[in-house]
């Protein structure tokens, strides 16, 4: 954005002129110290001739994918994820979201604190076009661990978990995508969803911590041997993959 501005020649007063804000809301949106609304990124598109490109649009709707709207996640999806060999992923409370349906996914984003309609519309369309890593030639093998409790916690209606389950079950059809269930026992793994990426060229790990406040993204060789301990420990009191796609399918046909 300030590249753009200075570019163009104007002063952060006259951009924000355009936006119809402060300029110190302008300042704070170019040191990523604000999250800009749509409307704002919309504006700016059209002030630098973006708007076919819809160049600030799929930034703004980057920066929200993450339910935190945090920049911090950008690092993840544009840089880590795409390029992965290999994805593992726990997590104790929901569904992952690379593996989540539209409908289940829009029930979670619904439940965000003064979020609104337009802003859970960006992160649904986010979240389903991050799961095209899956799908992409080459996809990277893809192993999920689940805790058991998320096939029977209600998100949305009846319909939208048996909806989420069966496409649970249509996915671990796939070569590349392992999905096996966590006995609600292990204790191992309440302290939060984590994924751990493999990348190619011997380039070192890399893990996704989530939080309710500010996530992580790093390849520190401290914190990624901690979370590979962690998965282990987790995956020491998963049940076997056929094992546990017969206990999503169970839990699929009693959401009635």
């Amino acid at each position: 954005m300030r590249r753009l501005r200075e570019a163009a020649e104007l002063t952060q007063s006259a951009v924000a002129a355009r936006l119809g804000c402060t300029q110190t809301q302008v300042s704070r949106i170019e040191i990523a110290k604000r999250v800009p609304s749509r409307s704002n990124a919309e504006r700016l598109d059209e002030l630098f001739g973006l708007t076919e490109r819809q160049y600030f649009v799929g930034l703004y709707r980057r920066i929200i994918s993450y339910p935190a709207g945090q920049a911090w996640f950008l690092d993840w999806v544009d840089d880590i994820e795409p390029v992965a060999v290999v994805l593992r992923s726990w997590d104790p409370l929901l569904i992952p979201g690379l593996l989540q349906t539209e409908a289940y996914a829009r029930c979670v984003f619904g439940q965000e604190p003064r979020i609104t309609p337009e802003e859970v519309d960006d992160r649904v369309t986010s979240r389903l076009q991050r799961q095209r890593v899956l799908a992409k030639k080459n996809p990277p093998s893809y192993m999920a661990l689940i805790d058991e409790y998320t096939l029977h916690r209600r998100v949305g209606t009846a319909e939208v978990m048996r909806e989420q389950l069966a496409h649970l079950l249509q996915m671990a059809s796939l070569p590349t995508i392992s999905i096996q269930v966590v006995d609600t026992q292990c204790l191992a793994g309440m302290l939060g969803a984590f994924t751990i990426a493999e990348l190619p060229n011997g380039e070192a790990d890399a893990i996704l911590a989530d939080s309710s406040a500010e996530g992580q993204v790093t390849d520190d060789p401290d914190i990624v041997s901690s979370i590979w301990s962690r998965y282990d420990m987790i995956r020491l009191y998963a049940y076997p993959e056929r094992i546990s796609l017969e206990m999503i399918e169970k839990a699929r046909h009693e959401w009635t």
